[in-house]
Protein backbone atom coordinates (compact mmCIF):
# COMPACT_ATOMS: atom_id res chain seq x y z
CA UNK A 1 0.00 0.00 0.00
CA UNK A 2 1.39 3.41 -1.01
CA UNK A 3 1.24 6.13 1.63
CA UNK A 4 -0.07 9.44 0.30
CA UNK A 5 0.15 11.57 3.46
CA UNK A 6 3.86 12.41 3.13
CA UNK A 7 4.54 15.86 1.72
CA UNK A 8 8.32 16.38 1.65
CA UNK A 9 9.90 19.80 1.98
CA UNK A 10 11.64 20.38 -1.34
CA UNK A 11 14.45 22.28 0.40
CA UNK A 12 15.48 19.08 2.20
CA UNK A 13 15.94 17.34 -1.15
CA UNK A 14 18.32 19.75 -2.91
CA UNK A 15 21.91 18.72 -3.62
CA UNK A 16 24.56 21.10 -2.31
CA UNK A 17 26.38 23.38 -4.71
CA UNK A 18 29.73 22.38 -3.17
CA UNK A 19 31.38 22.07 0.22
CA UNK A 20 31.95 25.82 0.00
CA UNK A 21 28.27 26.73 -0.44
CA UNK A 22 26.22 24.30 1.60
CA UNK A 23 22.43 24.34 1.66
CA UNK A 24 21.02 24.42 5.20
CA UNK A 25 18.34 21.85 6.10
CA UNK A 26 15.09 23.43 7.39
CA UNK A 27 15.41 21.51 10.67
CA UNK A 28 18.78 23.18 11.36
CA UNK A 29 17.43 26.60 10.37
CA UNK A 30 14.66 26.22 12.94
CA UNK A 31 17.13 25.15 15.62
CA UNK A 32 19.01 28.39 14.97
CA UNK A 33 15.79 30.44 15.04
CA UNK A 34 14.85 28.81 18.34
CA UNK A 35 17.85 30.56 19.94
CA UNK A 36 16.29 33.98 19.28
CA UNK A 37 13.94 35.50 21.89
CA UNK A 38 10.46 34.22 21.12
CA UNK A 39 8.83 37.65 21.58
CA UNK A 40 10.37 38.91 18.32
CA UNK A 41 7.92 36.80 16.31
CA UNK A 42 5.07 39.04 17.45
CA UNK A 43 6.94 42.30 16.82
CA UNK A 44 6.03 43.89 13.47
CA UNK A 45 8.98 46.31 13.62
CA UNK A 46 11.77 43.69 13.73
CA UNK A 47 13.82 43.43 10.53
CA UNK A 48 15.72 40.36 9.31
CA UNK A 49 18.56 39.99 6.80
CA UNK A 50 20.09 36.88 5.25
CA UNK A 51 23.12 38.45 3.52
CA UNK A 52 24.06 35.28 1.58
CA UNK A 53 20.82 33.52 0.81
CA UNK A 54 20.88 30.41 -1.34
CA UNK A 55 17.58 28.53 -1.12
CA UNK A 56 15.72 31.20 0.84
CA UNK A 57 15.13 28.70 3.63
CA UNK A 58 16.05 31.13 6.44
CA UNK A 59 13.71 33.81 5.09
CA UNK A 60 10.94 31.29 4.50
CA UNK A 61 11.11 29.88 8.04
CA UNK A 62 11.27 33.40 9.52
CA UNK A 63 8.18 34.33 7.52
CA UNK A 64 6.29 31.30 8.84
CA UNK A 65 6.91 32.38 12.41
CA UNK A 66 5.97 36.00 11.79
CA UNK A 67 2.79 35.03 9.95
CA UNK A 68 1.67 33.17 13.05
CA UNK A 69 3.01 35.68 15.57
CA UNK A 70 1.39 38.76 13.98
CA UNK A 71 -2.13 37.35 13.64
CA UNK A 72 -3.54 39.68 16.28
CA UNK A 73 -1.96 42.82 14.85
CA UNK A 74 -2.89 41.97 11.24
CA UNK A 75 -6.08 39.88 11.29
CA UNK A 76 -6.29 39.93 7.48
CA UNK A 77 -3.84 37.34 6.20
CA UNK A 78 -2.97 39.17 2.98
CA UNK A 79 -2.28 42.42 4.84
CA UNK A 80 -0.08 40.45 7.24
CA UNK A 81 1.85 38.77 4.41
CA UNK A 82 2.33 42.05 2.58
CA UNK A 83 3.69 43.76 5.69
CA UNK A 84 6.07 40.93 6.60
CA UNK A 85 7.56 40.35 3.17
CA UNK A 86 7.84 44.03 2.21
CA UNK A 87 8.97 45.52 5.53
CA UNK A 88 10.63 42.84 7.64
CA UNK A 89 12.39 40.22 5.50
CA UNK A 90 15.40 40.92 3.25
CA UNK A 91 18.01 38.82 1.49
CA UNK A 92 21.15 39.16 -0.60
CA UNK A 93 21.66 36.20 -2.92
CA UNK A 94 25.14 34.84 -3.58
CA UNK A 95 24.52 34.13 -7.29
CA UNK A 96 21.85 34.92 -9.86
CA UNK A 97 20.76 31.27 -9.75
CA UNK A 98 20.26 31.29 -5.98
CA UNK A 99 18.38 34.59 -6.19
CA UNK A 100 15.82 32.89 -8.44
CA UNK A 101 15.68 29.86 -6.16
CA UNK A 102 15.28 31.98 -3.03
CA UNK A 103 12.49 34.09 -4.55
CA UNK A 104 10.71 30.95 -5.67
CA UNK A 105 10.93 29.58 -2.11
CA UNK A 106 9.87 32.80 -0.39
CA UNK A 107 7.49 34.53 -2.81
CA UNK A 108 6.37 31.35 -4.64
CA UNK A 109 7.63 32.85 -7.88
CA UNK A 110 11.00 34.01 -9.20
CA UNK A 111 9.40 37.36 -10.17
CA UNK A 112 8.18 39.21 -7.07
CA UNK A 113 5.81 41.33 -9.21
CA UNK A 114 4.22 38.30 -10.89
CA UNK A 115 0.51 37.59 -10.49
CA UNK A 116 1.63 34.32 -8.89
CA UNK A 117 3.54 36.07 -6.10
CA UNK A 118 1.99 35.73 -2.65
CA UNK A 119 3.02 39.35 -1.95
CA UNK A 120 1.16 42.38 -3.31
CA UNK A 121 2.78 45.69 -4.12
CA UNK A 122 6.44 45.00 -5.02
CA UNK A 123 7.67 47.48 -7.63
CA UNK A 124 10.47 45.34 -9.05
CA UNK A 125 10.90 41.65 -9.86
CA UNK A 126 13.60 41.13 -7.21
CA UNK A 127 11.42 42.24 -4.33
CA UNK A 128 13.55 42.26 -1.19
CA UNK A 129 15.75 39.35 -2.34
CA UNK A 130 18.38 41.01 -4.47
CA UNK A 131 21.39 39.99 -6.49
CA UNK A 132 23.82 42.56 -7.85
CA UNK A 133 26.83 41.21 -9.68
CA UNK A 134 29.92 42.91 -8.28
CA UNK A 135 33.56 42.57 -9.18
CA UNK A 136 36.68 41.93 -7.15
CA UNK A 137 38.82 44.97 -6.46
CA UNK A 138 42.39 44.04 -7.28
CA UNK A 139 45.35 45.31 -5.32
CA UNK A 140 48.30 43.62 -6.93
CA UNK A 141 47.38 39.97 -7.42
CA UNK A 142 44.73 39.80 -4.67
CA UNK A 143 41.25 41.21 -4.07
CA UNK A 144 41.47 43.78 -1.30
CA UNK A 145 38.16 42.64 0.18
CA UNK A 146 38.29 38.84 0.13
CA UNK A 147 41.87 37.92 -0.85
CA UNK A 148 40.84 36.08 -4.03
CA UNK A 149 43.61 35.38 -6.51
CA UNK A 150 43.50 37.63 -9.57
CA UNK A 151 44.91 34.79 -11.66
CA UNK A 152 42.02 32.49 -10.68
CA UNK A 153 39.05 34.88 -10.38
CA UNK A 154 39.60 37.56 -13.05
CA UNK A 155 37.10 36.04 -15.44
CA UNK A 156 34.89 36.61 -18.45
CA UNK A 157 31.74 38.58 -17.60
CA UNK A 158 29.56 35.55 -18.28
CA UNK A 159 31.27 33.48 -15.58
CA UNK A 160 30.60 33.55 -11.84
CA UNK A 161 33.16 35.73 -10.04
CA UNK A 162 32.34 34.67 -6.45
CA UNK A 163 32.67 38.33 -5.45
CA UNK A 164 29.97 38.39 -2.78
CA UNK A 165 28.31 41.77 -2.42
CA UNK A 166 28.03 41.79 1.38
CA UNK A 167 31.80 41.62 1.92
CA UNK A 168 32.90 43.57 -1.17
CA UNK A 169 32.04 46.96 0.25
CA UNK A 170 33.14 49.20 3.08
CA UNK A 171 29.52 50.30 3.61
CA UNK A 172 27.28 47.22 3.73
CA UNK A 173 24.55 49.31 5.36
CA UNK A 174 24.14 51.09 2.00
CA UNK A 175 22.98 47.93 0.22
CA UNK A 176 19.43 48.37 1.55
CA UNK A 177 19.97 51.79 3.18
CA UNK A 178 18.70 50.49 6.50
CA UNK A 179 19.74 48.77 9.72
CA UNK A 180 18.72 45.25 10.69
CA UNK A 181 17.73 43.80 14.03
CA UNK A 182 18.59 40.21 13.10
CA UNK A 183 21.27 39.00 10.67
CA UNK A 184 21.19 35.26 10.13
CA UNK A 185 22.30 32.67 7.59
CA UNK A 186 24.90 30.28 6.22
CA UNK A 187 27.75 32.10 4.43
CA UNK A 188 30.05 30.76 1.71
CA UNK A 189 32.92 29.01 3.46
CA UNK A 190 36.01 29.40 1.28
CA UNK A 191 37.58 30.19 -2.07
CA UNK A 192 40.29 28.24 -3.81
CA UNK A 193 43.52 30.20 -3.77
CA UNK A 194 44.84 28.38 -6.80
CA UNK A 195 47.03 26.12 -4.67
CA UNK A 196 44.55 23.66 -3.26
CA UNK A 197 41.29 23.27 -1.38
CA UNK A 198 40.19 22.56 2.14
CA UNK A 199 42.52 24.01 4.76
CA UNK A 200 44.78 25.44 2.01
CA UNK A 201 41.97 27.55 0.53
CA UNK A 202 41.06 31.09 1.58
CA UNK A 203 38.54 31.13 4.42
CA UNK A 204 35.61 33.46 3.70
CA UNK A 205 33.08 32.79 6.47
CA UNK A 206 35.08 34.82 8.99
CA UNK A 207 34.81 37.90 6.75
CA UNK A 208 31.02 37.61 6.67
CA UNK A 209 30.86 37.34 10.47
CA UNK A 210 33.13 40.34 10.95
CA UNK A 211 31.19 42.42 8.41
CA UNK A 212 27.89 41.56 10.07
CA UNK A 213 29.19 42.52 13.54
CA UNK A 214 30.20 45.92 12.14
CA UNK A 215 26.50 46.51 11.36
CA UNK A 216 25.71 46.07 15.07
CA UNK A 217 22.45 44.14 14.76
CA UNK A 218 20.62 43.19 17.94
CA UNK A 219 21.17 39.52 17.11
CA UNK A 220 23.57 37.70 14.79
CA UNK A 221 23.52 33.98 14.07
CA UNK A 222 25.58 32.10 11.49
CA UNK A 223 26.44 28.49 10.81
CA UNK A 224 30.11 28.10 9.88
CA UNK A 225 32.97 25.56 9.82
CA UNK A 226 34.38 24.88 13.29
CA UNK A 227 38.02 24.91 12.25
CA UNK A 228 38.30 28.52 13.41
CA UNK A 229 38.64 27.07 16.94
CA UNK A 230 42.29 26.31 16.21
CA UNK A 231 43.00 29.33 14.01
CA UNK A 232 45.33 28.75 11.10
CA UNK A 233 45.49 30.28 7.66
CA UNK A 234 43.85 33.71 7.88
CA UNK A 235 41.86 32.72 10.98
CA UNK A 236 44.08 33.59 13.96
CA UNK A 237 42.75 37.11 14.36
CA UNK A 238 39.17 35.91 13.90
CA UNK A 239 39.63 33.17 16.50
CA UNK A 240 40.98 35.66 19.03
CA UNK A 241 38.09 38.05 18.40
CA UNK A 242 35.47 35.33 18.76
CA UNK A 243 36.91 33.70 21.87
CA UNK A 244 37.21 37.02 23.70
CA UNK A 245 33.74 38.27 22.65
CA UNK A 246 31.42 38.02 25.66
CA UNK A 247 28.42 38.81 23.46
CA UNK A 248 28.34 35.24 22.10
CA UNK A 249 25.59 33.73 24.24
CA UNK A 250 25.22 30.34 22.51
CA UNK A 251 27.55 28.04 20.57
CA UNK A 252 26.28 24.73 19.17
CA UNK A 253 29.10 22.46 18.00
CA UNK A 254 28.93 19.38 15.76
CA UNK A 255 32.18 17.43 15.84
CA UNK A 256 30.98 15.49 12.77
CA UNK A 257 29.46 17.81 10.15
CA UNK A 258 27.34 15.01 8.68
CA UNK A 259 25.20 15.07 11.83
CA UNK A 260 24.21 18.61 10.86
CA UNK A 261 24.48 18.48 7.06
CA UNK A 262 23.72 14.89 5.98
CA UNK A 263 26.22 13.73 3.38
CA UNK A 264 28.46 16.80 3.67
CA UNK A 265 31.87 16.09 5.21
CA UNK A 266 33.46 19.32 6.42
CA UNK A 267 36.85 18.83 8.01
CA UNK A 268 36.82 19.94 11.63
CA UNK A 269 33.04 19.86 11.96
CA UNK A 270 30.46 22.62 11.94
CA UNK A 271 29.00 25.06 14.45
CA UNK A 272 26.45 27.81 14.78
CA UNK A 273 26.31 30.64 17.30
CA UNK A 274 24.15 33.45 18.59
CA UNK A 275 25.75 36.86 19.14
CA UNK A 276 23.71 39.40 21.13
CA UNK A 277 24.62 43.08 21.11
CA UNK A 278 23.32 43.69 24.63
CA UNK A 279 24.64 40.48 26.23
CA UNK A 280 27.82 40.18 28.28
CA UNK A 281 28.56 36.90 29.99
CA UNK A 282 29.42 33.25 29.66
CA UNK A 283 28.43 31.16 26.66
CA UNK A 284 26.01 28.24 26.63
CA UNK A 285 28.15 25.66 24.79
CA UNK A 286 26.33 22.63 23.35
CA UNK A 287 28.37 19.68 22.04
CA UNK A 288 26.60 17.21 19.76
CA UNK A 289 28.45 13.96 19.06
CA UNK A 290 26.88 10.75 17.78
CA UNK A 291 23.44 12.07 18.65
CA UNK A 292 24.37 12.80 22.27
CA UNK A 293 24.02 16.39 23.49
CA UNK A 294 26.18 17.85 26.25
CA UNK A 295 25.48 21.38 27.47
CA UNK A 296 27.51 23.64 29.74
CA UNK A 297 27.54 27.39 30.41
CA UNK A 298 31.16 28.47 30.42
CA UNK A 299 33.74 30.88 29.08
CA UNK A 300 34.89 30.30 25.51
CA UNK A 301 38.42 30.92 26.72
CA UNK A 302 39.51 29.12 29.87
CA UNK A 303 41.82 31.02 32.20
CA UNK A 304 45.47 30.68 31.18
CA UNK A 305 44.68 29.21 27.74
CA UNK A 306 44.75 30.72 24.28
CA UNK A 307 42.51 28.12 22.65
CA UNK A 308 38.91 26.91 22.83
CA UNK A 309 38.38 23.61 24.66
CA UNK A 310 35.91 21.95 22.36
CA UNK A 311 34.33 19.24 24.53
CA UNK A 312 32.54 20.40 27.67
CA UNK A 313 33.39 17.20 29.55
CA UNK A 314 37.10 17.77 28.98
CA UNK A 315 37.35 21.23 30.58
CA UNK A 316 38.02 19.77 34.03
CA UNK A 317 40.79 17.55 32.61
CA UNK A 318 42.57 20.52 31.07
CA UNK A 319 42.22 22.48 34.28
CA UNK A 320 43.84 19.65 36.29
CA UNK A 321 46.69 19.38 33.79
CA UNK A 322 47.36 23.11 33.98
CA UNK A 323 47.35 23.17 37.79
CA UNK A 324 50.87 21.67 37.76
CA UNK A 325 52.23 24.56 35.65
CA UNK A 326 54.45 22.28 33.57
CA UNK A 327 56.09 23.24 30.29
CA UNK A 328 54.27 22.10 27.19
CA UNK A 329 55.68 19.50 24.85
CA UNK A 330 55.66 22.07 22.04
CA UNK A 331 58.95 23.19 23.59
CA UNK A 332 60.65 20.20 21.91
CA UNK A 333 58.47 19.83 18.78
CA UNK A 334 59.77 21.26 15.54
CA UNK A 335 57.95 23.53 13.18
CA UNK A 336 57.08 22.52 9.63
CA UNK A 337 60.03 21.37 7.47
CA UNK A 338 62.35 20.61 10.41
CA UNK A 339 65.33 20.05 8.10
CA UNK A 340 64.24 22.57 5.47
CA UNK A 341 63.25 19.79 3.06
CA UNK A 342 59.93 19.63 1.18
CA UNK A 343 58.06 16.41 0.41
CA UNK A 344 58.89 16.83 -3.27
CA UNK A 345 62.48 15.76 -2.61
CA UNK A 346 63.46 12.61 -4.51
CA UNK A 347 65.79 10.48 -2.39
CA UNK A 348 68.11 7.86 -3.78
CA UNK A 349 67.34 4.19 -3.08
CA UNK A 350 71.07 3.49 -2.56
CA UNK A 351 73.36 4.59 0.24
CA UNK A 352 76.57 6.42 -0.64
CA UNK A 353 79.36 7.88 1.42
CA UNK A 354 78.32 11.10 3.19
CA UNK A 355 74.63 10.28 2.61
CA UNK A 356 72.02 10.29 5.37
CA UNK A 357 68.78 8.38 5.53
CA UNK A 358 65.67 10.49 4.91
CA UNK A 359 62.13 9.62 5.92
CA UNK A 360 59.68 11.06 3.43
CA UNK A 361 56.41 10.32 1.69
CA UNK A 362 55.93 8.49 -0.63
CA UNK A 363 59.46 7.05 -0.51
CA UNK A 364 62.19 6.89 2.11
CA UNK A 365 65.78 6.78 0.90
CA UNK A 366 69.09 8.59 1.10
CA UNK A 367 70.28 12.09 0.31
CA UNK A 368 73.56 13.92 0.48
CA UNK A 369 74.16 15.48 3.87
CA UNK A 370 74.87 18.75 2.06
CA UNK A 371 71.20 18.95 0.98
CA UNK A 372 70.02 19.32 4.58
CA UNK A 373 69.25 23.02 5.04
CA UNK A 374 68.21 23.39 8.69
CA UNK A 375 69.05 21.85 12.07
CA UNK A 376 71.99 19.89 10.73
CA UNK A 377 73.10 19.05 14.30
CA UNK A 378 69.94 16.98 14.74
CA UNK A 379 71.09 14.51 12.09
CA UNK A 380 73.53 12.85 14.48
CA UNK A 381 71.22 12.80 17.50
CA UNK A 382 68.31 10.63 18.57
CA UNK A 383 64.86 12.06 18.00
CA UNK A 384 61.27 10.98 17.36
CA UNK A 385 59.43 11.43 14.08
CA UNK A 386 55.65 11.83 13.76
CA UNK A 387 53.49 12.60 10.72
CA UNK A 388 52.52 16.24 10.25
CA UNK A 389 49.07 15.23 8.97
CA UNK A 390 46.69 12.48 9.94
CA UNK A 391 43.19 12.26 8.44
CA UNK A 392 40.53 10.36 10.32
CA UNK A 393 36.78 9.97 9.96
CA UNK A 394 34.18 7.60 11.32
CA UNK A 395 32.92 6.57 14.70
CA UNK A 396 34.60 6.57 18.08
CA UNK A 397 37.22 5.76 19.20
CA UNK A 398 39.94 7.76 17.39
CA UNK A 399 43.67 7.42 16.83
CA UNK A 400 44.00 11.23 16.41
CA UNK A 401 47.65 11.19 15.22
CA UNK A 402 49.96 8.84 13.36
CA UNK A 403 52.34 6.38 14.96
CA UNK A 404 55.64 7.87 16.14
CA UNK A 405 58.94 6.17 15.47
CA UNK A 406 62.56 6.64 16.50
CA UNK A 407 64.80 8.77 14.38
CA UNK A 408 68.18 7.19 14.80
CA UNK A 409 71.48 8.94 14.28
CA UNK A 410 72.40 9.79 10.70
CA UNK A 411 68.77 10.40 9.72
CA UNK A 412 66.59 13.35 8.75
CA UNK A 413 63.10 13.82 7.33
CA UNK A 414 61.13 15.89 4.84
CA UNK A 415 58.16 18.08 5.74
CA UNK A 416 56.06 14.89 5.90
CA UNK A 417 57.12 14.62 9.54
CA UNK A 418 57.78 16.73 12.60
CA UNK A 419 60.72 16.14 14.91
CA UNK A 420 60.29 15.69 18.66
CA UNK A 421 63.58 16.18 20.45
CA UNK A 422 66.41 15.72 19.90
CA UNK A 423 67.30 13.73 23.02
CA UNK A 424 70.50 12.37 24.48
CA UNK A 425 69.93 8.66 23.92
CA UNK A 426 67.66 5.97 22.56
CA UNK A 427 66.08 5.30 25.95
CA UNK A 428 64.70 8.82 26.15
CA UNK A 429 63.38 8.58 22.59
CA UNK A 430 61.55 5.37 23.50
CA UNK A 431 60.09 7.04 26.59
CA UNK A 432 58.76 9.88 24.45
CA UNK A 433 57.10 7.30 22.22
CA UNK A 434 55.56 5.57 25.23
CA UNK A 435 54.00 8.92 26.19
CA UNK A 436 52.71 9.67 22.69
CA UNK A 437 51.09 6.25 22.53
CA UNK A 438 49.00 6.88 25.65
CA UNK A 439 45.33 7.71 25.31
CA UNK A 440 45.91 10.66 27.65
CA UNK A 441 48.40 12.26 25.25
CA UNK A 442 46.29 11.77 22.15
CA UNK A 443 43.13 12.98 23.90
CA UNK A 444 44.78 16.31 24.70
CA UNK A 445 45.90 16.59 21.07
CA UNK A 446 42.33 15.92 19.89
CA UNK A 447 41.12 18.97 21.82
CA UNK A 448 43.10 21.25 19.48
CA UNK A 449 43.21 19.16 16.30
CA UNK A 450 40.20 20.27 14.24
CA UNK A 451 41.47 19.21 10.80
CA UNK A 452 43.79 16.53 9.44
CA UNK A 453 46.69 18.92 9.92
CA UNK A 454 48.80 17.91 12.94
CA UNK A 455 51.27 20.76 13.04
CA UNK A 456 53.12 21.88 16.16
CA UNK A 457 50.25 23.97 17.54
CA UNK A 458 47.88 20.98 18.03
CA UNK A 459 50.18 19.79 20.85
CA UNK A 460 49.77 23.05 22.76
CA UNK A 461 47.84 21.57 25.70
CA UNK A 462 50.09 18.52 26.19
CA UNK A 463 52.47 18.81 29.18
CA UNK A 464 56.14 17.77 29.19
CA UNK A 465 57.24 14.72 31.18
CA UNK A 466 60.46 13.30 32.58
CA UNK A 467 62.03 11.33 29.72
CA UNK A 468 64.06 9.20 32.09
CA UNK A 469 60.96 7.12 32.73
CA UNK A 470 58.42 5.31 30.60
CA UNK A 471 54.78 6.44 30.62
CA UNK A 472 51.41 4.73 30.52
CA UNK A 473 47.83 5.87 31.08
CA UNK A 474 47.53 4.51 34.59
CA UNK A 475 50.53 6.53 35.73
CA UNK A 476 49.23 9.68 33.99
CA UNK A 477 45.68 9.36 35.33
CA UNK A 478 47.14 9.13 38.84
CA UNK A 479 49.58 12.00 38.33
CA UNK A 480 46.83 14.39 37.20
CA UNK A 481 44.26 13.08 39.72
CA UNK A 482 41.62 12.25 37.11
CA UNK A 483 38.33 10.88 38.40
CA UNK A 484 36.41 7.94 36.95
CA UNK A 485 34.23 10.10 34.69
CA UNK A 486 37.25 11.85 33.22
CA UNK A 487 39.07 8.56 32.70
CA UNK A 488 36.01 7.00 31.06
CA UNK A 489 35.77 9.95 28.67
CA UNK A 490 39.35 9.45 27.53
CA UNK A 491 39.02 5.67 27.35
CA UNK A 492 35.90 5.72 25.17
CA UNK A 493 37.22 8.49 22.90
CA UNK A 494 40.72 7.22 22.06
CA UNK A 495 41.84 3.94 20.53
CA UNK A 496 44.54 1.77 22.08
CA UNK A 497 47.82 1.85 20.18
Amino acid sequence: MIKTDYNPDVLTCLANLSNDEVFTPPTVVNQMLDLLPQEIWSDSSITFLDPFTKTGVFLREIAKRLIKGLENEFPDQQDRINHIFKNQIFGIAITELTSLLARRSVYCTKDATSKYSIVEGFKNEQGNIIFNKVEHVWEGNKCKFCGASKEVYERDNELETHAYEFIHTNQPEKIFNMRFDVIIGNPPYQLSDGGGTGSSAIALYNKFVQQAIKLQPRYLSMIIPARWYSGGKGLDEFRNEMLSDKRISHLVDYFDSTECFPGVDISGGICYFLWEKDYLGECNVVNIRHGIKNELKRSLLEKGLDTFIRFNESVSIVQKVNELNEDKITKIISSRKPFGLTSSIKPSANYKKDYVKIFSYPNDGYISREKVLNNTKWIDEYKVYIAKAYGERGNLPYNVIGKPFIGERNTCCSETYLVIGPVANEKRANNIISYINTKFFRFLVLLKKNTQNAAKNVYGIVPMQDWEESWDDEKLYKKYNLNSNEINLIEKTIKSQ
